[in-house]
């Protein structure tokens, strides 16, 4: 009688884990953290995402996409020298993640250090050759450094990876009123204002053209 017993009482927690299962109880492991992460990030809520990333990295330490969106999320919040300490960690735990070594090269943009930001755009372009804002942020970096015609090869690049890329039209014409090339710089600054009316409109309109 008290074997029967206990086999019904490990029946009974069998039965419980199977029901919670069914009803779908989350198992709350690193990736069920991250994954609420990379909604609030999505959401623009930073604190929340990196209180969740936070959870996730403690229950795993080496969860590299974990340390990329927490750098991200410190990124949009203005932590810069934090999010480099990130994707410093994400890139030592996983050298492929190129989205991590744009950010990388537009934090030392912001600190004015081009030549280590195109350093890390080459990094990201060799793992994605297929982002145009790699390109873009890149072209950039040669902006800012004066090389005007190196930046143009650059929106090149991303315009004809993404026709409608509003922000290389534009950056695209700043470089070329510098080269005094004023007549394509004026013909790319009103492509990009046409682009930007147009993604202003599906936004009031709900996404439809």
């Amino acid at each position: 009688m008290r074997r029967t017993c206990q086999i019904l009482a490990i029946l009974a927690i069998i039965t419980v884990g199977l029901a919670d299962l069914s009803q779908g109880v989350p198992v709350k492991n690193a990736k069920f953290y991250y994954d609420q992460g990379v909604d609030f990030f999505k959401k623009g809520q930073y604190d929340q995402a990196i209180a969740k990333l936070d959870r996730a990295i403690q229950l795993d330490p080496k969860y590299a996409q974990a340390y990329e969106i927490r750098g991200a999320a410190y990124y949009r919040s203005k932590f810069f020298n934090k999010a480099l300490i990130e994707f410093n960690k994400a890139i030592e735990l996983n050298p492929r993640l190129g989205d991590a070594y744009n950010y990388r090269g537009l934090i030392y943009s912001k600190k004015k250090k081009y030549k280590q930001a195109i350093a890390e755009y080459n990094k990201a372009i060799q793992i994605n050759s297929k982002n145009p804002a790699f390109y873009n942020n890149r072209g950039t970096a040669y902006y800012y450094s004066g090389d005007y015609d190196n930046a143009i090869v650059n929106y090149n690049k991303a315009i004809q990876i993404n026709p409608n890329f509003a922000v290389a039209y534009k950056n695209r014409a700043n470089a070329y009123f510098k080269k005094n090339d004023n007549s394509k710089g004026k013909q790319d600054m009103l492509r990009a204002q046409s682009l930007k009316s147009v993604e202003s409109f599906r936004q009031i309109s709900g996404g439809k053209k």
